[in-house]
């Protein structure tokens, strides 16, 4: 694929059915939790990216014996009941958030010394508060520079349990990898949460994949979580399409004025990000949820005020329909995003404006006044959710480029292709 990609506007709205691939968080817990239980585990609908690749190669460098079929998208994974085969060993995760902070708190119940990096990014991402509560736990963990972010070496002797506090205004992906360690900790562990919890929906989705293999939490409304010693069973587990995926092809039905129906996923996901139909709905949108899939199709366009921190994964998608409603999208509550792979806002806030569209820029978030995108070229940051996002503005608006296109490899590789499809079974006569 060329260093950039010119996105053709089309002539119909966009309509079709299509199947995104696996979910790249479900894959990522059911990795961790295949590896922790004890037996073989049979892994279907396994997402490969260079996420997933990642936890993967992660995982066989700590001496488990995992084999990944990319071609039937399954997984077999042979668990060793919570031990950590090798001790020692270089992990690297290039970009991946999920896969370096599951892999911190996982490392941790090993023996021996385990060091985890990343590329430039990944190296100013935070990751200090999940160091903290490890050390809480008993872990000897600490952060090679001294910054709070990668390198993160352990030295590990297994976790003792106890009571360990954790911020989640950051990230929930601290309080999800704790949460599938603690099983495997020597005594009982209680993780308290301290403020408010960023993108809360994946916690459920975490305590949802560790039901799966027959582990239990206790949680209350306090941001309170205990969790008991107490064996992962191996599963055969099914991994639904990627929820976040999906939010490109329904925010394409919105922007052309299409129907798209994603199948394989439905009302009852454990994917929070599926709550991202109901933004489309308050817009304009009619949403249909059927047994083996969800519809959305497209309407007039109204702008909204919506609080996306529950969803903030999504948000890059909602500000690319944002500049066709009638009026303005105030987005809110995702402060946190500045900490992803690049700073979200900012990026979001600097490409709509190179399009010519009216943009206020907020601490939390970001305002999009309608307006007619002009032609250019859109900067990704080797960010993969700008790349999918600003390539919608294209289905619309002629002179739409995507500069690095191939960042869509960490979570999608066939994006573009499968968007292409997607649209030419729109253009077609009928």
């Amino acid at each position: 694929m060329s260093n950039t990609i010119e996105i053709t506007p089309v002539t119909k709205p966009v309509s079709g059915t299509i199947r995104p691939p696996g979910s790249k968080s479900l894959t990522n817990r059911a990795l961790i939790v295949a590896a922790l239980a004890d037996g073989r585990s049979r892994l279907t609908g396994v997402l490969d990216s260079q996420d997933t690749r990642v936890m993967i190669d992660s995982l066989q460098r700590l001496g488990l014996d995992v084999r990944h079929d990319v071609e039937s998208s399954v997984v077999v994974m042979q668990g060793q009941g919570g031990l950590i085969p090798s001790r020692s060993a270089e992990l690297w995760l290039e970009n991946s958030g999920t896969s370096i902070r599951f892999l911190t708190a996982f490392c941790a119940l090993g023996s021996g010394r385990y060091r985890l990096d990343g590329n430039a990014r990944m190296r100013e991402r935070p990751i200090g508060e999940l160091v903290s509560a490890l050390r809480q736990l008993g872990a000897d963990v600490t952060c090679e520079l001294g910054t709070n972010c990668p390198p993160v070496v352990i030295q590990a002797a297994g976790l003792t349990g106890g009571v360990a506090r954790v911020k989640g205004n950051i990230s929930s992906q601290y309080l999800s990898g704790l949460l599938m360690a603690a099983p495997a900790a020597k005594g009982s562990v209680e993780i308290v949460l301290e403020g408010n919890l960023v993108s809360e929906p994946y916690i459920d989705m975490t305590l949802g994949v560790m039901a799966q293999f027959n582990v239990q939490v206790e949680s209350d409304l306090g941001g309170r979580y205990v969790c008991h010693p107490q064996p992962y069973r191996a599963a055969n587990y099914d991994i639904e399409p990627d929820a976040s995926a999906a939010s490109y092809f329904f925010a394409a039905a919105a922007i052309t004025g299409g129907k798209v129906a994603v199948a394989g996923l439905t009302r009852h996901s454990l994917q929070g990000d599926m709550q991202f139909v109901d933004a489309l709905e308050k817009m304009g949108c009619r949403v249909l949820f059927q047994s083996g899939s969800v519809t959305v199709t497209g309407g007039p366009l109204k702008g909204i005020d919506i609080d996306m921190g529950a969803i903030s994964d999504t948000a890059q998608t909602l500000a690319a329909v944002a500049p066709f409603a009638d009026g303005p999208t105030r987005i809110r509550n995702v402060a946190h995003i500045r900490h992803k792979e690049t700073d979200r806002i900012t990026a979001l806030v600097t490409e709509l404006r190179r399009l010519g569209i009216t943009v206020d820029e907020h601490d939390d978030g970001l305002t999009i006044h309608p307006g007619a995108p002009q032609p250019a070229t859109i900067q990704t940051y080797d960010d993969h959710r700008m790349a999918m996002s600003f390539s919608l503005i294209g289905l619309r608006s002629p002179g739409i480029r995507i500069a690095n296109p191939e960042c869509t490899s960490k979570t999608y590789p066939e994006f573009f292709r499968d968007l292409q499809k997607l649209c030419d079974a729109g253009d077609r006569p009928s």
